[in-house]
């Protein structure tokens, strides 16, 4: 069991499992990957990262199927959507909890990823690290309810 704290609502988050959860995140920043990989590994996460949408799409279909996928809005070549769509439409992950973790943030990107069923939208110049692995945690935690 591993046992997660929000700071903001003082509420403990409970996640039972036989395995770690598995988290695919990508983002074309390795700085960023290798530092988040480091915090979600720290508590009890088992973490691949893809600096691409075709890199996670590779992976995936490599057997890696994901608990959660974290993705990236802008990057090069494929942005977070097409990542999402891409994903979707080949049903390679289709129980993954899909959570955008980008620094953009204007309501037509947030209501488009509504749209399309991710989960969360966090922007990360607005969370710490720490927060972003709760908040990841909880959005998680609701969507398995």
């Amino acid at each position: 069991m591993v046992i997660f704290f929000c700071k903001s609502c003082h509420e403990c988050y409970n996640i039972h499992m036989k395995e770690k959860i598995k988290i695919l995140m990508v983002d074309d920043d390795q700085f960023l990957l290798g530092m988040y990989a480091a915090k979600f590994e720290k508590n009890n996460f088992e973490v691949k990262t893809a600096a691409s949408g075709q890199d996670a799409i590779l992976i995936i279909k490599a057997g890696y199927i994901p608990d959660i996928l974290i993705l990236d809005l802008i990057m090069p070549s494929m942005d977070g959507f097409a990542i999402f769509e891409e994903i979707k439409k080949e049903n390679l992950a289709p129980k993954a909890v899909t959570i955008m973790l980008t620094n953009q943030g204007q309501s037509a990107e947030v209501s488009r990823a509504k749209e399309l069923g991710f989960k969360g939208f966090i922007v990360k110049a607005m969370t710490v690290p720490s927060d972003v692995v709760e908040q990841i945690a909880k959005i998680y935690q609701d969507s398995i309810k």
